[in-house]
């Protein structure tokens, strides 16, 4: 790892329970294609199994793997830390839930999963890769609670993020490192009862074209109260597998 990788969001996995209309659809809609490597000692449940990666051109900055028993399907985007272990052992202190212990990755890195304070499932990692921060495929991502909520001390504390003071009017607040723009609170509202979530924001060239090219393969309009503006710049759909993800055109913006 590099030091300018700290607090920047370097990866995301997606769990599907249906591996081939997965790649089918997110080809489709972000004209991504694959490269399929053989893990020898598969990450998630062991032995050897297929790995996909995703690609934008050159750049790899996702894996879609089948969903393992414990977990669900979804997204889960990977923070980068200078120390995998010390993060996961600060976790309970700052009121969240480490769900699985630091892992190795053979010739990838070191990980581990965590929920923060509202629930929202999160990795913590540390790569031992080339892969550069995949800022092709992926703009800031969304993080939806319910309103307002966002538990700033947690990411703060853990990653270095801190709040803009620049407020965009159609979300709550940026964050992210000093350099950065990392992630975006959005003021949408899950579902009663539901966790908050990460949201990864694909990007696309035409939000407009992707929408309706994800609507003709299966995806819908996500259940959430959001204000207009954030709908009609990010819309938040429901995949097939029922998987939230955002969709964005690329941005340059630091803060």
């Amino acid at each position: 790892m590099t030091q300018s990788k700290a607090g920047q969001i370097v990866w995301h996995d997606l769990f599907t329970s249906n591996r081939d209309r997965s790649m089918a659809f997110y080809a489709r809609v972000a004209n991504w294609t694959y490269q399929v490597e053989r893990a020898t000692d598969f990450a998630w449940g062991g032995g050897e199994k297929d790995f996909v990666l995703a690609l934008l051109g050159e750049e790899a900055g996702a894996g879609l793997a089948e969903t393992p028993p414990e977990h669900e399907n979804g997204w889960i985007a990977y923070i980068e830390v200078l120390d995998v272990d010390a993060a996961a052992k600060r976790v309970d202190t700052l009121g969240g839930k480490v769900v699985r212990e630091p892992f190795e990755v053979p010739g990838v890195g070191r990980n581990a999963l965590v929920r923060d304070p509202l629930g929202a499932l999160v990795g913590v990692s540390l790569s031992r890769h080339d892969f550069p921060v995949p800022r092709l495929q992926f703009g800031p991502e969304v993080y939806v609670s319910n309103g307002n909520d966002f538990p700033q001390a947690f990411y703060a504390e853990l990653f270095g993020w801190r709040v803009s003071p620049e407020r965009d009017k159609a979300y709550v607040a940026n964050l992210g490192t000093w350099d950065d723009l990392v992630a975006i609170q959005d003021a949408a509202n899950w579902s009663t009862g539901s966790n908050a979530a990460w949201v990864p924001c694909i990007n696309v060239a035409s939000v407009s074209d992707a929408s309706r090219a994800a609507e003709r393969k299966g995806a819908r309009p996500a259940s959430v109260d959001v204000n207009e503006t954030v709908q009609a710049h990010k819309p938040i759909l429901w995949d097939p597998d029922g998987v939230p993800f955002a969709l964005g055109v690329k941005q340059t913006t630091t803060f």
